[in-house]
């Protein structure tokens, strides 16, 4: 169906001006197909893995497409009144430090007393990560809701 153009007071459908028709077929030959093999096929993902990327590569991970080893972030924070819920010990409250850690595709949270040595899986702080570069991210949230210095 042709592109129309809806003009007076009882919105009647006309036929869109040849000017503003679409290119024919030929003359789209610009970044449309870009992408495409030289015979105008979408390329088949052995065409593409000679581009430098291959099927098991994981967005984030270092060259040669290997997962990211374990990573972790830790910031001191003071949790509001009802600290935070552990699955180890329950409740903890007063100055403690929050460590976010990435391993295996998971996202875990984690808190100890300052300066301790035992840590404490935060209850419910644990889910699927696939990116480790999102780790930033949710531990800065993590820390946005969990610091709450002024109750």
């Amino acid at each position: 169906m042709g592109e129309q153009t809806v003009t007076g007071p009882d919105a009647t459908p006309t036929p869109a001006p040849e000017s503003a028709a679409a290119p024919a077929p030929e003359a789209a030959a610009g970044p449309a197909s870009a992408g495409m093999t030289a015979d105008g096929r979408q390329p088949e993902p052995a065409d593409v893995a000679g581009a430098g990327m291959t099927a098991d590569a994981v967005p984030g991970a270092p060259a040669g497409g290997a997962p990211a080893g374990p990573a972790d972030r830790t910031t001191d924070i003071v949790p509001g009144p009802g600290g935070v819920m552990t699955d180890e010990v329950g409740v903890v409250t007063g100055e403690l430090t929050l460590r976010t850690e990435h391993a295996d595709g998971r996202v875990t949270l984690r808190v100890q007393y300052k300066d301790a040595d035992e840590w404490y899986a935060v209850t419910g702080g644990s889910a699927p990560l696939a990116d480790p570069a999102a780790l930033d991210a949710v531990h800065t949230i993590a820390v946005g809701l969990l610091n709450r210095p002024e109750g």
